[in-house]
């Protein structure tokens, strides 16, 4: 792709392929050091060494920004054990083919510093802000099952760059996808998108300076028929009972492509393997989390995707590390997006949940 931001892209793609190579490494580990989070979510090694990696890889090349990320490191300043596992996979990583294009950081104390500086940040109004999920699905990662890793750029608080590496999916998975569904040759791709230049697919083992990516096909702007992308296991955030009722509605499979990861189902939606993907919360105080969806949406955008929450709003990710202004997701092509919102109130409203509206 020939953008201005052709140098943040090669050093997403070394990253992306460094950190998929330091979490694949510990794939098969009868231990992979999983903790449990305050919100009861769980988290890897992996988790904490791919934020370090990318945190420590980006403020290096680009000092001036600002980043965020999914983790804090009071795990790693509370037990030792942990600490040392994280900085010994950090280590590691070093001898992967995109060391030379990456940075670590240099002590053990540096990598807390570099993981809590992006735990505690939140998304710019102005400037230059990247976001990172470091691991998106740990639940189905810890099972050997799909997951993703997230980088996106906002620019002034837009969506400018993202850029997702899949490091067990296939660059040729076809539809309905379910988490199992991991890649049987092992290569992995990388799924990315610069805003005004179209989304992009490339090979996760492709050298970086290779430049026969593939460009995806925008959505059809003339077809009716809505293929779901959502996730009806693992995950209980959903509204009971909402998301398939109004599947129906649209005379559409369900689940269609059933996902854990919401930066996957950004990916899959950009590649077509669905085209809508619709989530109304359990709670109405229950907001997404920016490192899910910041720049693997655009993803789905440049591919002629459109993406409000549930009352219609567009989508605003410098409310904080919480995205507090939206409340759920509405996307699909454009030209279907009406129809999809519509439903989806009628539906709320019908079966008793004017209060999701409000």
């Amino acid at each position: 792709m020939d953008s201005p931001y052709a140098r943040e892209l090669a050093l997403s793609f070394g990253a992306l392929r460094q950190a998929a190579q330091l979490s694949q490494s510990i794939i098969s580990s009868r231990d992979k050091g999983v903790t449990e989070k305050d919100d009861l979510s769980p988290v890897t090694v992996a988790d904490f060494a791919v934020q370090a990696l990318l945190i420590a890889t980006f403020k290096s090349a680009f000092p001036e920004d600002t980043f965020v990320g999914e983790e804090n490191a009071s795990a790693l300043r509370e037990n030792s054990n942990l600490l040392r596992r994280v900085w010994e996979l950090l280590q590691k990583s070093q001898l992967g083919p995109d060391a030379q294009s990456c940075a670590v950081p240099t002590s053990e104390e540096h990598m807390c510093d570099l993981i809590d500086l992006a735990g505690s940040s939140t998304p710019s109004k102005a400037g230059r802000t990247w976001i990172f999920d470091p691991i998106d699905g740990t639940k189905t990662y810890v099972r050997g099952e799909l997951y993703a890793i997230n980088i996106g750029l906002l620019v002034d608080g837009k969506q400018t760059l993202g850029s997702v590496g899949c490091p067990n999916m296939s660059i040729n998975a076809a539809a309905p996808l379910r988490n199992e569904n991991i890649d049987p040759a092992g290569d992995g791709c990388i799924v990315y998108a610069v805003r005004g230049y179209g989304t992009h697919a490339r090979s996760m083992k492709a050298p970086v300076s290779d430049t026969s990516d593939r460009h995806v096909s925008r959505v059809s702007t003339t077809s009716d028929d809505i293929r779901f992308v959502t996730c009806v296991g693992i995950v209980d955030s959903a509204l009971d009972n909402v998301h398939e009722v109004i599947a129906t509605r649209l005379s559409a499979n369900f689940p269609g492509c059933d996902l854990v990861p919401w930066v996957l189902r950004w990916a899959t939606l950009a590649l077509g393997l669905g085209n809508t993907t619709v989530w109304v919360y359990k709670k109405r105080d229950r907001y997404a989390k920016s490192w899910d969806h910041a720049g693997a949406m655009l993803l789905f955008e440049e591919a002629g995707g459109k993406i409000t929450d549930v009352l219609g709003r567009d989508i605003e990710l410098t409310a904080g590390r919480k995205m507090s202004g939206n409340f759920g997701f509405v996307a699909a092509p454009d030209h279907l997006h009406g129809r999809v919102l519509e439903a989806v109130q009628e539906v709320l409203r019908e079966m008793g949940h004017e209060e999701m509206l409000a």
